[in-house]
């Protein structure tokens, strides 16, 4: 196991380790066990030389025995400043007259692990390899965080988006639950990270859980964590999201009897990790997300209402992009001058004109814009001449090629009756965007009556087309 750790941490390990106890012998041990698997290591025999160290310059992980030179806790006086300087620093507590109650209090103060005296170099390296683990996964989630394409910014002037924006604003100052609905690709992550930017968490966790790609035999692993009889914890996203925002991405595909127990959680404010005897304190702000109809899933028993109550505080919604097509410019402009600046490539300049892009249904809403205006930018790249609107038109037409393709593979696969009120209502849809929501038009050319299309566009639930 230790192995394995090492291959894969190797090409990532901290500059410094600080090791801090006042016993000579356990302190070269832990020197060497660390300094043999290539970590560099900074050490301190007492309270006065560990705080000097620290001053002079924080270590990127500390090990520190409880009770020093000054006092029975002055290893945790020690926690205490570290944390002060840089919560993310993990520490490792160690202590020799370690009892249950000392452990909890290094751990409600921030500790990473707690160990006691004697312990193997396997369980020390396991513990030091996960602390440079959770440091290598914040210092990536930085560097992605600053590259991200969206950069939190909620682009359009349309009167829903305005809307979304002036809640969040109202939201900044509030701790309430947020439920955040729309079609897949409309932008649900970006408003939840917007919440939090814009909240008092904003520099504490911002962590994802999407329920639907969850192991559904781990679920409560997965949110609750685990320890085994030898104290080795391993934290479930309630607890990485400790005094952040938890956005819970596709709610409703988390299993009946787990949703149970995340209302319990909510109602008690705490919880178990799995084989753990202890309980966990929760301050999190949950924010859901669901691209389902999260009122419909209830009335149909997959989701239960008490929850959806407790999680649906202040619900947020937001539109198809073919529902608020007045911001496609604003998009294509912000994704045109983004793209250039991630890549390093010049500007496109996109014809916002085009009938195109208002007469097309964006099936994948604003990501589908966002890919789009990206190929094209990356396809434009060292060419002397591009036609830019045929680049528009060729990407449109593969994307209905595939459209289409996905289509008919679906209706292969329905019953007959599903099949054949599937191609009715694509058809028909199809024809009236034709013939631009015209009933004569279009019930002239597929053949029927006026009045016999209405019952048949009625039945299919098809409304008007602009």
């Amino acid at each position: 196991m230790e192995q394995g750790w090492k291959l894969q941490y190797q090409n990532t390990m901290p500059n410094e380790i600080l090791v801090v106890d006042d016993n000579l012998d356990i302190r070269v041990l832990i020197s060497s066990i660390l300094k043999d698997k290539g970590f560099s290591v900074r050490e301190a025999a007492n309270f006065d030389q560990a705080l000097m160290e620290i001053n002079k310059k924080a270590p990127d992980v500390a090990v520190i025995d409880v009770k020093l030179d000054k006092s029975d806790n002055d290893g945790i006086e020690l926690l205490t400043h570290i944390k002060k300087i840089d919560e993310d620093i993990p520490v490792i507590m160690i202590s020799g007259h370690a009892n249950v109650q000392m452990a909890v209090d290094s751990l409600k103060l921030g500790a990473f692990e707690f160990m006691q005296k004697p312990f193997s170099s396997e369980r020390l390296l396991n513990f030091v390899y996960r602390a440079t683990e959770n440091i290598d996964l914040k210092k990536e989630k930085n560097i992605l965080e600053s590259k991200l394409f969206h950069s939190y910014e909620i682009i359009g002037q349309s009167q829903a988006i305005e809307k979304v924006k002036d809640l969040i604003k109202k939201l900044s100052r509030s701790e309430s639950r947020v439920f955040i609905s729309g079609p897949a690709g409309s932008g649900k992550e970006l408003v939840a990270r917007q919440i939090h930017k814009s909240s008092l968490r904003s520099k504490k966790p911002f962590v994802i859980v999407n329920g639907a790609l969850l192991d559904s035999e781990k679920y409560e692993l997965e949110l609750f964590g685990s320890e085994d009889s030898e104290g080795t914890v391993n934290y479930g996203f309630f607890e990485k999201a400790k005094n952040g925002t938890l956005m819970i991405d596709e709610v409703s595909e988390i299993p009946l009897e787990t949703q149970a127990k995340i209302l319990r959680v909510l109602i008690d404010q705490k919880f178990r990790r799995v084989k753990g005897s202890q309980e966990i304190n929760v301050n999190v702000r949950i924010i859901s997300i669901s691209s389902k109809i999260i009122r419909e899933e209830v009335d149909k028993g997959n989701f239960r209402e008490d929850l959806y109550h407790r999680l649906n505080v202040v619900p947020i919604f937001l539109p198809a992009l073919k529902d608020r097509t007045e911001d496609i410019p604003l998009l294509l402009d912000y994704f045109s001058k983004k793209i250039s600046e991630l890549n390093g490539i010049n500007e496109i300049k996109l014809d916002t004109n085009f009938d195109i892009f208002y007469k097309y249904d964006w099936p994948g809403n604003v990501r589908e814009l966002r890919n789009l205006v990206e190929r094209i930018s990356i396809l434009s790249v060292n060419e002397k001449k591009i036609n830019v609107k045929d680049l528009v038109h060729d990407a449109f037409t593969q994307r209905n090629i595939k459209t289409n393709y996905d289509s008919f593979n679906d209706v292969l696969s329905s019953p007959l009756k599903e099949a054949r009120e599937k191609f009715e209502k694509d058809y028909l849809t199809s024809q009236l965007k034709k013939h631009k929501g015209n009933i004569s038009k279009t019930a002239e050319f597929v053949g029927m009556e006026r009045s016999a299309l209405h019952r048949k566009l009625k039945t299919l639930g098809i409304k008007g087309i602009n």
